[in-house]
């Protein structure tokens, strides 16, 4: 793992899911004693749990789903924004000055948080406004160390449906506290999860 920036948060009983969505759960199958030579666990979990790529099916009917996506889209170059500030949205005069020459993946630091458990409420999130500018600039990418793109209390998803318009892809959950800003190779390929919604991403920088 030399040279790897893990930027996932660990994946335990008690992780934080949107209230009312699944929790993860674990289970044991077998346990190494006297009659079983080895130990396997369950899990069960959201796919919205942890790191992971939200699908254009999320928050699109029609939309594909997590498994028809280009993986091409979460490998290569990407940045990491410090998009920190004292409002609920980030507008897109506050990162500007960062995004000269920026590649077409780009991960925001919203949050000081570290990898922690349980759900956390009035999280920093990006306006759809700068959203909207950063599709014109070409961005294919965008990742975010809280839950969701949009606030948790929306119920329009004005940012999800930027990405929508635009076929931008989403990566939520990330865990940042520890990364310098500047310039990488993101890694974060999602699982593949026939027909579904979202998947969770084991997602690296690299320099």
């Amino acid at each position: 793992m030399s040279g790897l920036i893990d930027i996932s948060p660990s994946l335990r009983v008690g992780t934080g899911v949107f209230p009312g969505d699944a929790a993860f759960a674990v289970s044991r199958t077998f346990t190494i004693g006297p009659d079983c030579p080895v130990n396997v666990a369950s899990f069960a979990m959201s796919t919205h749990c942890g790191a992971h790529v939200d699908a254009p099916l999320h928050y699109d009917p029609e939309g594909a789903s997590i498994d028809r996506l280009d993986l091409g889209d979460f490998i290569g170059p990407a940045r990491v924004v410090d998009a920190r500030g004292n409002g609920p949205l980030c507008s897109y005069e506050e990162i500007v000055s960062a995004l000269d020459g920026a590649p077409p993946r780009l991960l925001f630091r919203l949050a000081d948080r570290g990898d922690q458990l349980g759900w956390p409420t009035g999280f920093r999130t990006l306006a759809p406004e700068t959203v909207e500018r950063l599709a014109l600039r070409g961005i294919r990418l965008i990742g975010v160390d809280v839950p969701s793109v949009d606030p948790e209390t929306s119920k329009d998803l004005p940012s999800h449906m930027v990405c929508r318009r635009h076929d931008i892809r989403i990566v939520e959950n990330l865990v940042m506290a520890h990364v310098t800003p500047g310039d990488y190779e993101l890694i974060a390929l999602p699982l593949k999860l026939s027909g579904l919604d979202a998947a969770p991403v084991r997602a690296v920088l690299r320099r």
